[in-house]
């Protein structure tokens, strides 16, 4: 196993991390985990030299957004090992009304870890909007007093915003770490490159979520792409590619991979031994950027983003409906597609409620022909 530095926090930790999302479940139901099967990969990943696990209040939940089972299970998974490992969880923000829930989670997640400290400890989700809200209801206060009483050892928050919302909720607060999606698909995508080098710029650690989107760069990969990796002189997997770009920046501390199967683990493992920074070489590089323009050409809608079509008179995020359109369309995943349209994206946001004003395609600089597009994410969407 290879390790890195994690920024100001001064651990030092294995480069890949195990993400408990997504762990091995029964019954096709999230919140029956398989705990034999788990309990497995947690010792081999731990005997491999894995000292970075992360999960969350609401991972593997019945309800989603509701608490989950991944807290409970990991809390009896490291009993006798504890130590070995540097634990991470975090707050789950959308619910904390008042100054009071932020300890009250914090001490009901100790309890449900069984542990008296939780290592990295991060504000969940956050958006320029939420910062600002719990910014008023005390984080900084709450955060100060559970790293000077040890409840936690280092302060983060995982992000999930527009580019522009992220540098402020950076500056926001002296933060140690913070967890952002990164892959050679999202460059441009959240914090993206930018984000990712501005935070390590200010010495925080930088966690890797997403690296392989999902399983959609590893998984179901089109015969074209296919063809890319194959030309390479060193054959790998594609879930090798994807990690290996992530690995070859130094700004990346750990990379977490949600593994469901004991082979993935046992590929993770492989591949980490092999992820130095800056290891790649220009050749391939060169292939990684063909194999993103072959994904990138599945595009449905050529939207940027931009914004210029909002607000909506009716409330649509049409951006949103877009990016979860093209997703479909690129990766090929239906199900992480309509978990983020129906739980992610609020009601009134969603493509049905366009009352096909025309008041957005006139504002947009693509020439997007909006409203029949998001017909389009009407029919993939709610007429199944």
């Amino acid at each position: 196993m290879l390790y890195r530095k994690a920024g100001k926090t001064g651990e030092i930790l294995s480069i890949l991390g195990f993400g408990c999302m997504r762990l091995p479940t029964r019954d096709g139901k999230a919140h029956l985990i398989d705990e034999e099967k788990t309990q497995a990969m947690v010792d081999h990943a731990i005997r491999s030299g894995v000292n970075y696990f992360d999960t969350a209040y609401i991972y593997h939940s019945e309800i989603p957004f509701q608490a989950g089972m991944s807290e409970l299970f990991l809390g009896h998974a490291l009993s006798g090992q504890r130590e070995k490992v540097r634990l991470a969880t975090k707050l789950p923000s959308w619910f904390v009304q008042n100054r009071r829930d932020m300890d009250r989670f914090l001490d009901e997640q100790l309890g449900r870890l069984q542990t008296n400290r939780i290592d990295f400890y991060l504000v969940h989700s956050l958006t320029g909007e939420l910062c600002q809200k719990l910014s008023r209801l005390g984080i900084t206060d709450f955060l100060d007093a559970a790293l000077a009483d040890g409840r936690i050892q280092h302060a983060g928050f995982s992000f999930h915003d527009e580019a522009a919302q992220f540098k402020p909720i950076v500056d926001a607060y002296d933060w140690s770490f913070c967890q952002i999606q990164y892959n050679f698909m999202d460059e441009d995508y959240q914090a993206g490159c930018a984000g990712l080098e501005y935070a390590a710029g200010r010495g925080l650690g930088v966690i890797v979520m997403e690296p392989l989107r999902g399983g959609g760069l590893a998984a179901r990969v089109p015969e074209e792409v296919q063809a890319v990796w194959n030309k390479a002189l060193v054959k790998r997997t594609a879930a090798e590619w994807a990690l290996r770009f992530v690995w070859n920046r130094p700004e990346v501390s750990v990379v977490l991979s949600g593994m469901t199967e004991p082979r993935q683990l046992e590929e993770n493992i492989r591949i980490a031994q092999h992820g130095l920074a800056d290891s790649l070489s220009p050749a391939d590089l060169a292939l990684i950027e063909e194999a993103k323009a072959i994904y990138r050409a599945r595009t449905r809608v050529n939207c940027t983003s931009c914004g210029y079509c909002l607000p909506c008179p009716s409330g649509v995020n049409i951006p949103a409906n877009f990016l979860l359109l093209n997703n479909l369309a690129i990766y090929r995943d239906r199900g992480g597609a309509e978990f983020f349209y129906f739980h992610i994206l609020e009601e009134a946001q969603r493509a049905s409620h366009c009352e096909e004003c025309g008041h957005c395609e006139e504002l947009c600089p693509q020439h997007i022909p909006i409203p029949a597009m998001l017909k389009e994410v009407v029919r993939e969407f709610e007429r199944r």
